[in-house]
């Protein structure tokens, strides 16, 4: 519960920021909204920080070891500095060369490109947040990172309204209250790992060597590569609903978001997953780590069930939340059915995915995400020569979905493979000690 809270107020910043400068204009709106997609491609690839994070800190945790749970966290800790320092030197060197990509010019140039260098000076406080995350998930306490988002989310509420308005900053004071948030989450963060619970969580400070970073940047590369993937393929459904037509990708765009939501309750089990497979598999009982998978399994259907159903009785009500347009109602009204349908698809692929995170399988990951998404692009590619429509494009994911899951399946029933995981864990540790 407390992971779905954290989920939960995570896209309150960008909510409220939207709110508030949506009251400047139409231009500071439409550059808020360029610089949101820049800075979402930007770290979406750095995700790894959490996942990668999680269920190392686990399986040290779960052993007793929080020598190796603290050389862990700080490991990860320089790494989100290391990364968010680069980030932010890329962002700045190329920032009218990135909003010209992403088609801001004339009137719009000037504030994105004012918005865009503040908000990158909080790029390493954005990867710190995120090591942060995975940390405590680790320790197997969600509550902490809760408590730090709702901090983030009150700070950015805050000083949106006394510097937008109060000190008339603007689109500019919209930026400078994201970033301050921002290193205030990377700040609070800091001082949990490194002062008040330094000593409770095994964190040493030391500088860690770079060959015990290696195995870091190696998951960071697969995992990297796996959300490029899933992107990609989201990305080349909302372009091929543009090319069907303008009420199509109108349509798309709504059901997309409502997918999205949808999924952020499932990805609350999936936190779970990640986080109590690797604590057993650190306590070497992969009978017990298997076991949890499975429950955990059980409820995502549950839930995916029941969020399905949910969905399907929001019909009547549905559009008229999002728009008055009567093609667009249309439409929508069409794709609700894949929406509601996928639901209990979509869970057990987002347990599935944290239970392997779990077993830090990043290498099957990955390849199983590109497998899928050249299933799925297969479908899409096919969507406007032969004129499937809307339907053809959430065929599309559907494909997309079906076959994350038979390829997680087939590795799941695989007899051994939590044992296996345990024993290489084991393996690991004893070469991690050796090189130590």
């Amino acid at each position: 519960m407390p992971a779905l809270g954290t989920l939960a107020v995570g896209p309150l910043v960008s909510l409220v920021d939207t709110a508030f400068v949506g009251q400047l204009g139409r231009v500071p709106l439409a550059a808020l909204g360029v610089n949101a997609s820049v800075f979402s491609l930007a770290f979406i690839v750095f995700n790894f920080l959490a996942y990668a994070t999680t269920p190392r800190v686990a399986s040290a945790y779960g052993r007793g070891d929080l020598e190796e749970a603290g050389r862990t966290v700080v490991q990860a800790l320089m790494l989100a500095t290391g990364l968010g320092l680069a980030a932010t030197l890329v962002l700045e060197a190329g920032a009218p060369l990135i909003l010209r990509a992403m088609g801001a010019g004339g009137d719009l140039m000037t504030p994105a490109l004012r918005y865009l260098r503040i908000r990158a000076l909080a790029g390493p406080a954005v990867l710190l947040v995120l090591a942060g995350h995975g940390a405590f998930r680790g320790y197997q306490d969600t509550r902490t990172p809760l408590y730090v988002s709702l901090a983030l989310n009150a700070v950015n509420a805050a000083l949106d309204p006394l510097l937008i308005f109060g000190l008339g900053w603007g689109l500019t004071g919209a930026a400078t209250a994201t970033a301050g948030a921002q290193w205030t989450g990377a700040l609070g963060f800091l001082w949990l790992l490194l002062g008040r619970r330094r000593e409770a969580l095994g964190v040493v400070l030391e500088w860690p060597r770079l060959r015990a970073l290696l195995p870091f940047m190696k998951a960071g590369w697969t995992l990297a590569s796996r959300t490029l993937a899933l992107t990609g393929t989201m990305a080349l459904a909302t372009a091929v609903a543009a090319r069907v037509g303008t009420a199509e990708v109108a349509a798309h765009q709504v059901a997309a978001q409502c997918w999205s939501f949808l999924a952020l309750v499932v990805d609350a089990l999936a936190v779970a997953a990640q986080a109590l497979v690797a604590r057993y598999l650190g306590e070497n009982q992969p009978g017990e780590a298997r076991a949890v998978a499975n429950r955990l399994l059980v409820m995502g259907g549950a839930v995916g069930a029941a969020l399905g159903v949910g969905f399907w009785l929001t019909q009547p009500v549905l559009p008229a939340l999002f728009t008055d347009d009567p093609a667009t109602t249309r439409l929508l009204l069409a794709v609700v059915p894949f929406v509601a349908l996928m639901q209990p698809l979509n869970a057990l692929v987002f347990v599935g995915d944290g239970v392997f995170l779990g077993l830090e399988d990043f290498s099957y990951l990955a390849k199983a995400m590109v497998a899928s998404a050249a299933g799925a692009a297969a479908v899409l590619l096919l969507v406007v020569p032969l004129g499937w429509g809307l339907a053809g494009v959430w065929w599309g994911l559907v494909t997309l979905m079906a076959l994350r899951l038979v390829t997680l399946g087939a590795r799941y029933v695989r007899a051994g493979l939590f044992a296996g995981a345990a024993e290489g864990e084991a393996a690991d540790e004893h070469a991690e000690a050796e090189a130590h």
